[in-house]
């Protein structure tokens, strides 16, 4: 199944959810957002056909990556080599996607693999049909993680920072503690419309980044309250009455999970 479609946002942003199975509904959409001739990700190779169809009609100068992970740099290289368009990204995320990077079976199923290019660092301010647009670093989710903020509009790009209030799943290379400071650092900000890659909320965006806060504070603390008493990763899981998704746990060669998130906060207490 290929699912492509396209929702209005205010300012005449377009969003543009994709998803890609085999077989039956995806099992995870992504979206990609275009305004202008500005471009905020890409999304995932395994739609590149819908995708290339939609930027050849929008006339793309400029791409912005939120970060390097395949969903969001899928078709940054076809994009870059069909338009001309410049392609920018954190200096970290310029490191990561000047050559090839392996990825598990499940990521190249659901996605498809990212093809190597050269990104341009930003430059600012960012000048934008919407005006300037400042590129804040988020790590957290991944080191190289970035958000984008229209002051003007209130309007905040958040890649992979939200998600949703309350997180079901982590990845084995996320940090908890980092995540915490980057939302802390968005909360401060002034804004209502949040369109992130997975979620987008369409007002009380700064309400929902307050919750996924909240819930990630509240976790990490009750995680090192049980660590410090002595207790386990199993038995701090247990004891939390945290549940798993075996079949994406799996699914996903236990990159995906929810002990994963007990791991997060137990590295990041010991490193600090």
């Amino acid at each position: 199944m290929r699912f492509c479609k396209e929702y209005p946002f205010n300012n005449n942003i377009k969003g543009f959810e994709l998803g890609f199975s085999i077989a039956g509904p995806p099992l995870m959409t992504v979206y990609f957002y275009l305004f202008g001739r500005t471009m905020i990700d890409t999304g995932q190779s395994n739609m590149r056909r819908e995708i290339l169809t939609i930027v050849r009609s929008n006339q793309i100068k400029q791409i912005f990556l939120t970060h390097h992970h395949e969903d969001h740099s899928g078709n940054a290289a076809a994009i870059k080599e069909l338009t001309g368009a410049k392609v920018s990204g954190h200096c970290l995320s310029k490191e990561k996607l000047k050559r090839a990077y392996s990825i598990l079976p499940y990521q190249k199923y659901v996605w498809g693999k990212t093809t190597p290019l050269k990104l341009e660092d930003f430059t600012e301010p960012i000048e934008t049909e919407l005006g300037k647009m400042a590129a804040i670093h988020t790590p957290g989710h991944s080191k190289d993680h970035n958000v984008f903020f229209l002051h003007d509009q209130g309007i905040l790009f958040s890649g992979d920072i939200y998600l949703g209030d309350k997180i079901k799943f982590f990845r084995s290379d996320e940090n908890i503690g980092l995540q915490i400071d980057s939302l802390r650092k968005l909360a401060l900000l002034d804004f209502d419309i949040l369109l992130c890659a997975h979620n987008p909320k369409q007002k009380n965006g700064k309400k929902h980044i307050c919750a996924k806060l909240d819930f990630l504070e509240n976790l990490y603390g009750s995680i090192i309250e049980l660590w410090k008493k002595g207790f386990a990763e199993k038995e701090i899981f247990r004891l939390l009455q945290l549940k798993e998704s075996h079949f994406i746990k799996y699914f996903c060669f236990c990159n995906v999970s929810m002990i994963n998130g007990v791991r997060s906060a137990i590295r990041h207490y010991e490193s600090i």
